[in-house]
């Protein structure tokens, strides 16, 4: 069987991924799993500067979700680089570095400190859709005009590829990712987080979230909504490549995703309740597909029956 996939030029020995923001900025998950089994390792969103993020509370479990409002806190990209990355290249990993800015200016400052980094860092991933600063009321991927602009100035800076990872939380995702490719987006990732709200019934008081703001929902809850967005995406821009993260906790979520249109795919919250998540998923994968007689995973890739 032949796990291998590629995302756009950057070819993986397996879809399966880390998704960035859930299990640091480092090595943490070797402890584990070898990270090397992994198709690539997606670290926490890095700032060109260090950010400390949002106050406490920043967690709140909502059902078969969670809702987060961390605020993107980062050691920003030259201590990561001195800290965090050698453990990771240590593991053996292949690396996706996840960055973010509250201007395009900052973003370019970002990629710029990353652009002499090791060959081990396979594609910066932008993050463009994070609503966890000001309450969520100012992603770039709300705005084509934007999310164009901060992955013409990356794309610009860096010799390597660039992933845009987007919201389902827009009211057309098909014109952001037009937006993004025609920048210079190689790939794109499809959904991060989505824009909610829990409040306390006894202070009635928002449970977390800048300014009562609430944070991002992640999880089970949003496994469709990353279903049908990354199938709209597929099915109106057929050429661009895709990543799939949203609710991924099982080998069945993958394949749900690659049939919709993913060639590859990113297990993020999962990893709160097990650890050893992302290593399962790709092994309930293999295991599918030698059940089903699918030779190679690239079969899977919008394979979704109309």
């Amino acid at each position: 069987m032949n796990l291998a996939t590629r995302v756009a030029s950057v070819e993986l020995p397996n879809p399966i991924m880390t998704a960035s923001g859930t299990s640091g900025h480092g090595a943490e998950l070797q402890a584990y799993f070898p990270l090397s089994r992994l198709g690539a390792v997606v670290v926490k969103s890095l700032a060109a500067d260090a950010w400390p993020g949002n106050p406490a509370p920043r967690l709140h479990e909502a059902g078969d979700a969670m809702l987060n409002s961390v605020g993107l806190q980062g050691p920003g990209v030259a201590a990561w680089r001195r800290d965090d990355h050698p453990a990771l290249q240590a593991a053996h990993a292949r690396v996706v570095v996840s960055i973010w800015g509250r201007t395009v200016e900052e973003y370019e400052k970002a990629a710029l400190a990353l652009a002499d980094a090791s060959s081990d860092v396979i594609a910066i991933e932008v993050n463009l859709s994070c609503p966890n600063l000001e309450g969520g009321r100012h992603l770039f991927a709300h705005r084509a005009r934007d999310t164009a602009d901060a992955i013409h100035a990356v794309a610009a800076v860096v010799e390597r590829p660039v992933w845009a990872k987007l919201t389902a939380h827009v009211t057309d995702i098909v014109e952001i990712v037009g937006a993004a490719t025609e920048a210079g987006a190689d790939a794109v990732t499809i959904t991060n987080t989505m824009l909610a709200l829990a409040i306390d019934p006894e202070t009635r008081r928002p449970r977390l979230g800048v300014d009562g703001g609430g944070g991002g929902l992640s999880g089970p809850a949003i496994h469709p909504i990353a279903v049908r967005a990354v199938r709209d995406v597929h099915a109106a821009l057929p050429d661009a490549t895709i990543v799939g993260v949203g609710g991924v906790a099982s080998g069945l979520d993958a394949v749900e995703l690659m049939l919709a249109g993913a060639s590859a795919v990113q297990v993020g919250t999962a990893t709160f309740a097990d650890p050893r998540a992302p290593v399962v998923v790709l092994e309930q994968l293999e295991g599918w597909c030698a059940r089903h007689g699918v030779a190679s995973v690239e079969e899977l890739i919008g394979g979704m029956d109309a």
